[in-house]
């Protein structure tokens, strides 16, 4: 999903792991952000992809993979087992995004969560004036062909935060890699990240 869509920066979601931790990168494409961690962080990673090829680029880079699908859970991993569980650009592509979410903060002391802001200002724009779903740089694809399930602004997911009760740590907000202030991110932000607590 990730190597297809607009990437997060890695910059951003680095600075917010602890130096040598424990990450499990979930949907890590071809491992490009876990094998970053390795070098800068001296992270022990792990990630899980469902797509072969991508599987082979991380095994090719060194990289611990798991094929399995992320909307049946992480069932497989005992509850507290990683520092991290990191979710990047992937949320929306979800049949079950709230089950992973609750997997996620099971098994992870931490969790990191991006995926585009729905809300930004031009996607509301162009479907308010052409009546058309938005494709423009942050949304490239067609509604026919798009890998997203599930649309959410940044609103929306600090709803469901606050519905499942779940701490927010920190959160990061950009356009276009540009930091946007909070309180006009659900309106200017491209992407959001959030940094959440998980299991203790």
């Amino acid at each position: 999903m990730r190597d297809e869509a607009p990437r997060f920066s890695y910059d951003e979601i680095v600075g917010l792991i602890e130096p040598r931790s424990t990450v499990l990168d979930l949907g890590c494409g071809g491992g490009e952000l876990l094998h970053r961690l390795i070098l800068t962080r001296g992270v022990r990673g792990r990630g899980v992809e469902i797509q072969e090829a991508k599987i082979r680029e991380c095994l090719a880079k060194g990289i611990s993979v798991f094929q399995g699908d992320l909307d049946e859970g992480l069932k497989e991993y005992a509850t507290g087992s990683y520092d991290y569980v990191i979710l990047n650009e992937t949320l929306q592509a979800l049949h079950e995004p709230v089950m992973l979410l609750r997997e996620m903060l099971r098994v992870g002391r931490r969790a990191i969560v991006n995926f585009p802001n729905f809300g930004y200002l031009v996607n509301r724009a162009q479907l308010l004036l052409s009546g058309r779903m938005p494709v423009n740089r942050d949304l490239p694809y067609q509604w026919y062909d798009t890998p997203n399930i599930h649309f959410c602004t940044r609103r929306d997911f600090l709803d469901l935060c606050r519905r499942l009760e779940v701490p927010i740590l920190r959160t990061i907000d950009l356009r276009h890699e540009r930091h946007v202030p909070p309180w006009s991110a659900n309106l200017f932000a491209t992407e959001c990240c959030f940094l959440l607590q998980g299991s203790l």
